[in-house]
């Protein structure tokens, strides 16, 4: 295909690709830059694929107490079992799980848990932010003063107020099983005041520019303003914030689960394995904590790194 096409005696340049465009963009060349965001994001990308293909990838499934061998308890990383003749890439653990496997399946559940606690708060946040800096008066004295009131307590210990509370409304029976989304719950409602201030504040500066005032004139409604004109302006720093809130969010689960009120060791996350491995320190079987802590490590630090590179190359004040 040409690159130019014909009006009469007029040479119109082709338009270029979306990919090309995107490929030629400010992001990806401050991306290709900087060595430190290339490596985050491999490292982000292989454990996002290797959660979402654990089924395929893993050589058990350690929710499945039939593919369990007790027999296999505490088999070193890089072993043979002279039992069962299974290799263990890095060792089992105190129920003959394999830890690879573990490992993956509880980053799901922690990748799970941190995207929808996050998706939560910024939709909350995002919904509350909005009616605050739009409508002013009563509602936004209110949502400010309660956001206010809870950013003095530290965000952890709102999560465990708020996961005390919720189970304490439930059956003990039922706790098993709601367990991840009462962590969703718990998580999202502790981290939405940042989403609310930053659109807030956003809010309060689109809405008194011209094209807010023009839309206003041709008699569009408040909601109808609010959906297509102010929100697509306001929500680069909510993205932002988001990125390196699932970080957060990530951590907030393991130190959850860490302390026990989280995901049960039957459907262990990463913080899980984490509590189940520091029983063992000292007594021989490091793998057990060594590993998982390692994964959790990578995938929080390379998620924040990328959190970071993106609220830098956003904001055009930091160029």
């Amino acid at each position: 295909m040409s690159q130019h096409a014909e009006r009469g005696d007029v040479v119109v340049p082709a338009r270029p690709g979306r990919l090309r465009t995107f490929l030629d963009s400010d992001i990806v060349y401050s991306w290709k830059q900087q060595p430190v965001v290339i490596v985050a994001t491999l490292v982000t990308l292989v454990m996002f694929a290797g959660a979402l293909f654990a089924p395929w990838i893993t050589p058990q499934n350690p929710f499945d107490p039939r593919q369990i061998d007790l027999i296999d308890a505490f088999t070193p990383p890089l072993t043979t079992s002279d039992f069962t003749g299974t290799f263990y890439l890095l060792g089992s653990d105190s129920q003959g799980r394999d830890v690879f496997s573990a490992i993956l399946y509880g980053s799901r559940i922690s990748l799970l848990v941190g995207f929808a606690a996050v998706l939560f708060a910024l939709v909350l946040g995002t919904l509350l932010g909005l009616s605050a800096g739009f409508r002013g008066g009563w509602r936004d004295a209110l949502i400010m003063r309660v956001a206010d009131v809870q950013l003095t307590f530290p965000s952890i210990l709102m999560a465990l107020l708020i996961f005390g509370v919720i189970r304490g409304f439930l059956p003990r029976s039922m706790h098993a099983e709601v367990a991840i989304i009462v962590l969703i719950v718990a998580i999202g409602l502790s981290d939405w005041v940042q989403y609310a201030r930053a659109v807030r504040g956003a809010t309060m500066v689109e809405k008194s520019k011209e094209y807010v005032q023009a839309a206003r004139v041709i008699g569009l409604p408040d909601r109808k303003i609010l959906v297509q004109h102010i929100l697509p302006n306001v929500m680069r720093p909510v993205l932002v914030i988001g990125t390196i809130g699932l970080a957060l969010a990530i951590i907030a689960e393991a130190t959850l689960s860490f302390l026990g009120v989280g995901m049960p060791a039957t459907q262990p996350s990463l913080g899980t394995l984490i509590r189940v491995g520091q029983d063992y320190m000292f007594s021989g079987e490091w793998w057990i904590l060594l590993f998982p802590g390692v994964a959790l490590l990578m995938l929080a630090l390379s998620v924040n790194l990328l959190g970071d590179w993106l609220r830098d190359v956003l904001n055009p004040k930091l160029r």
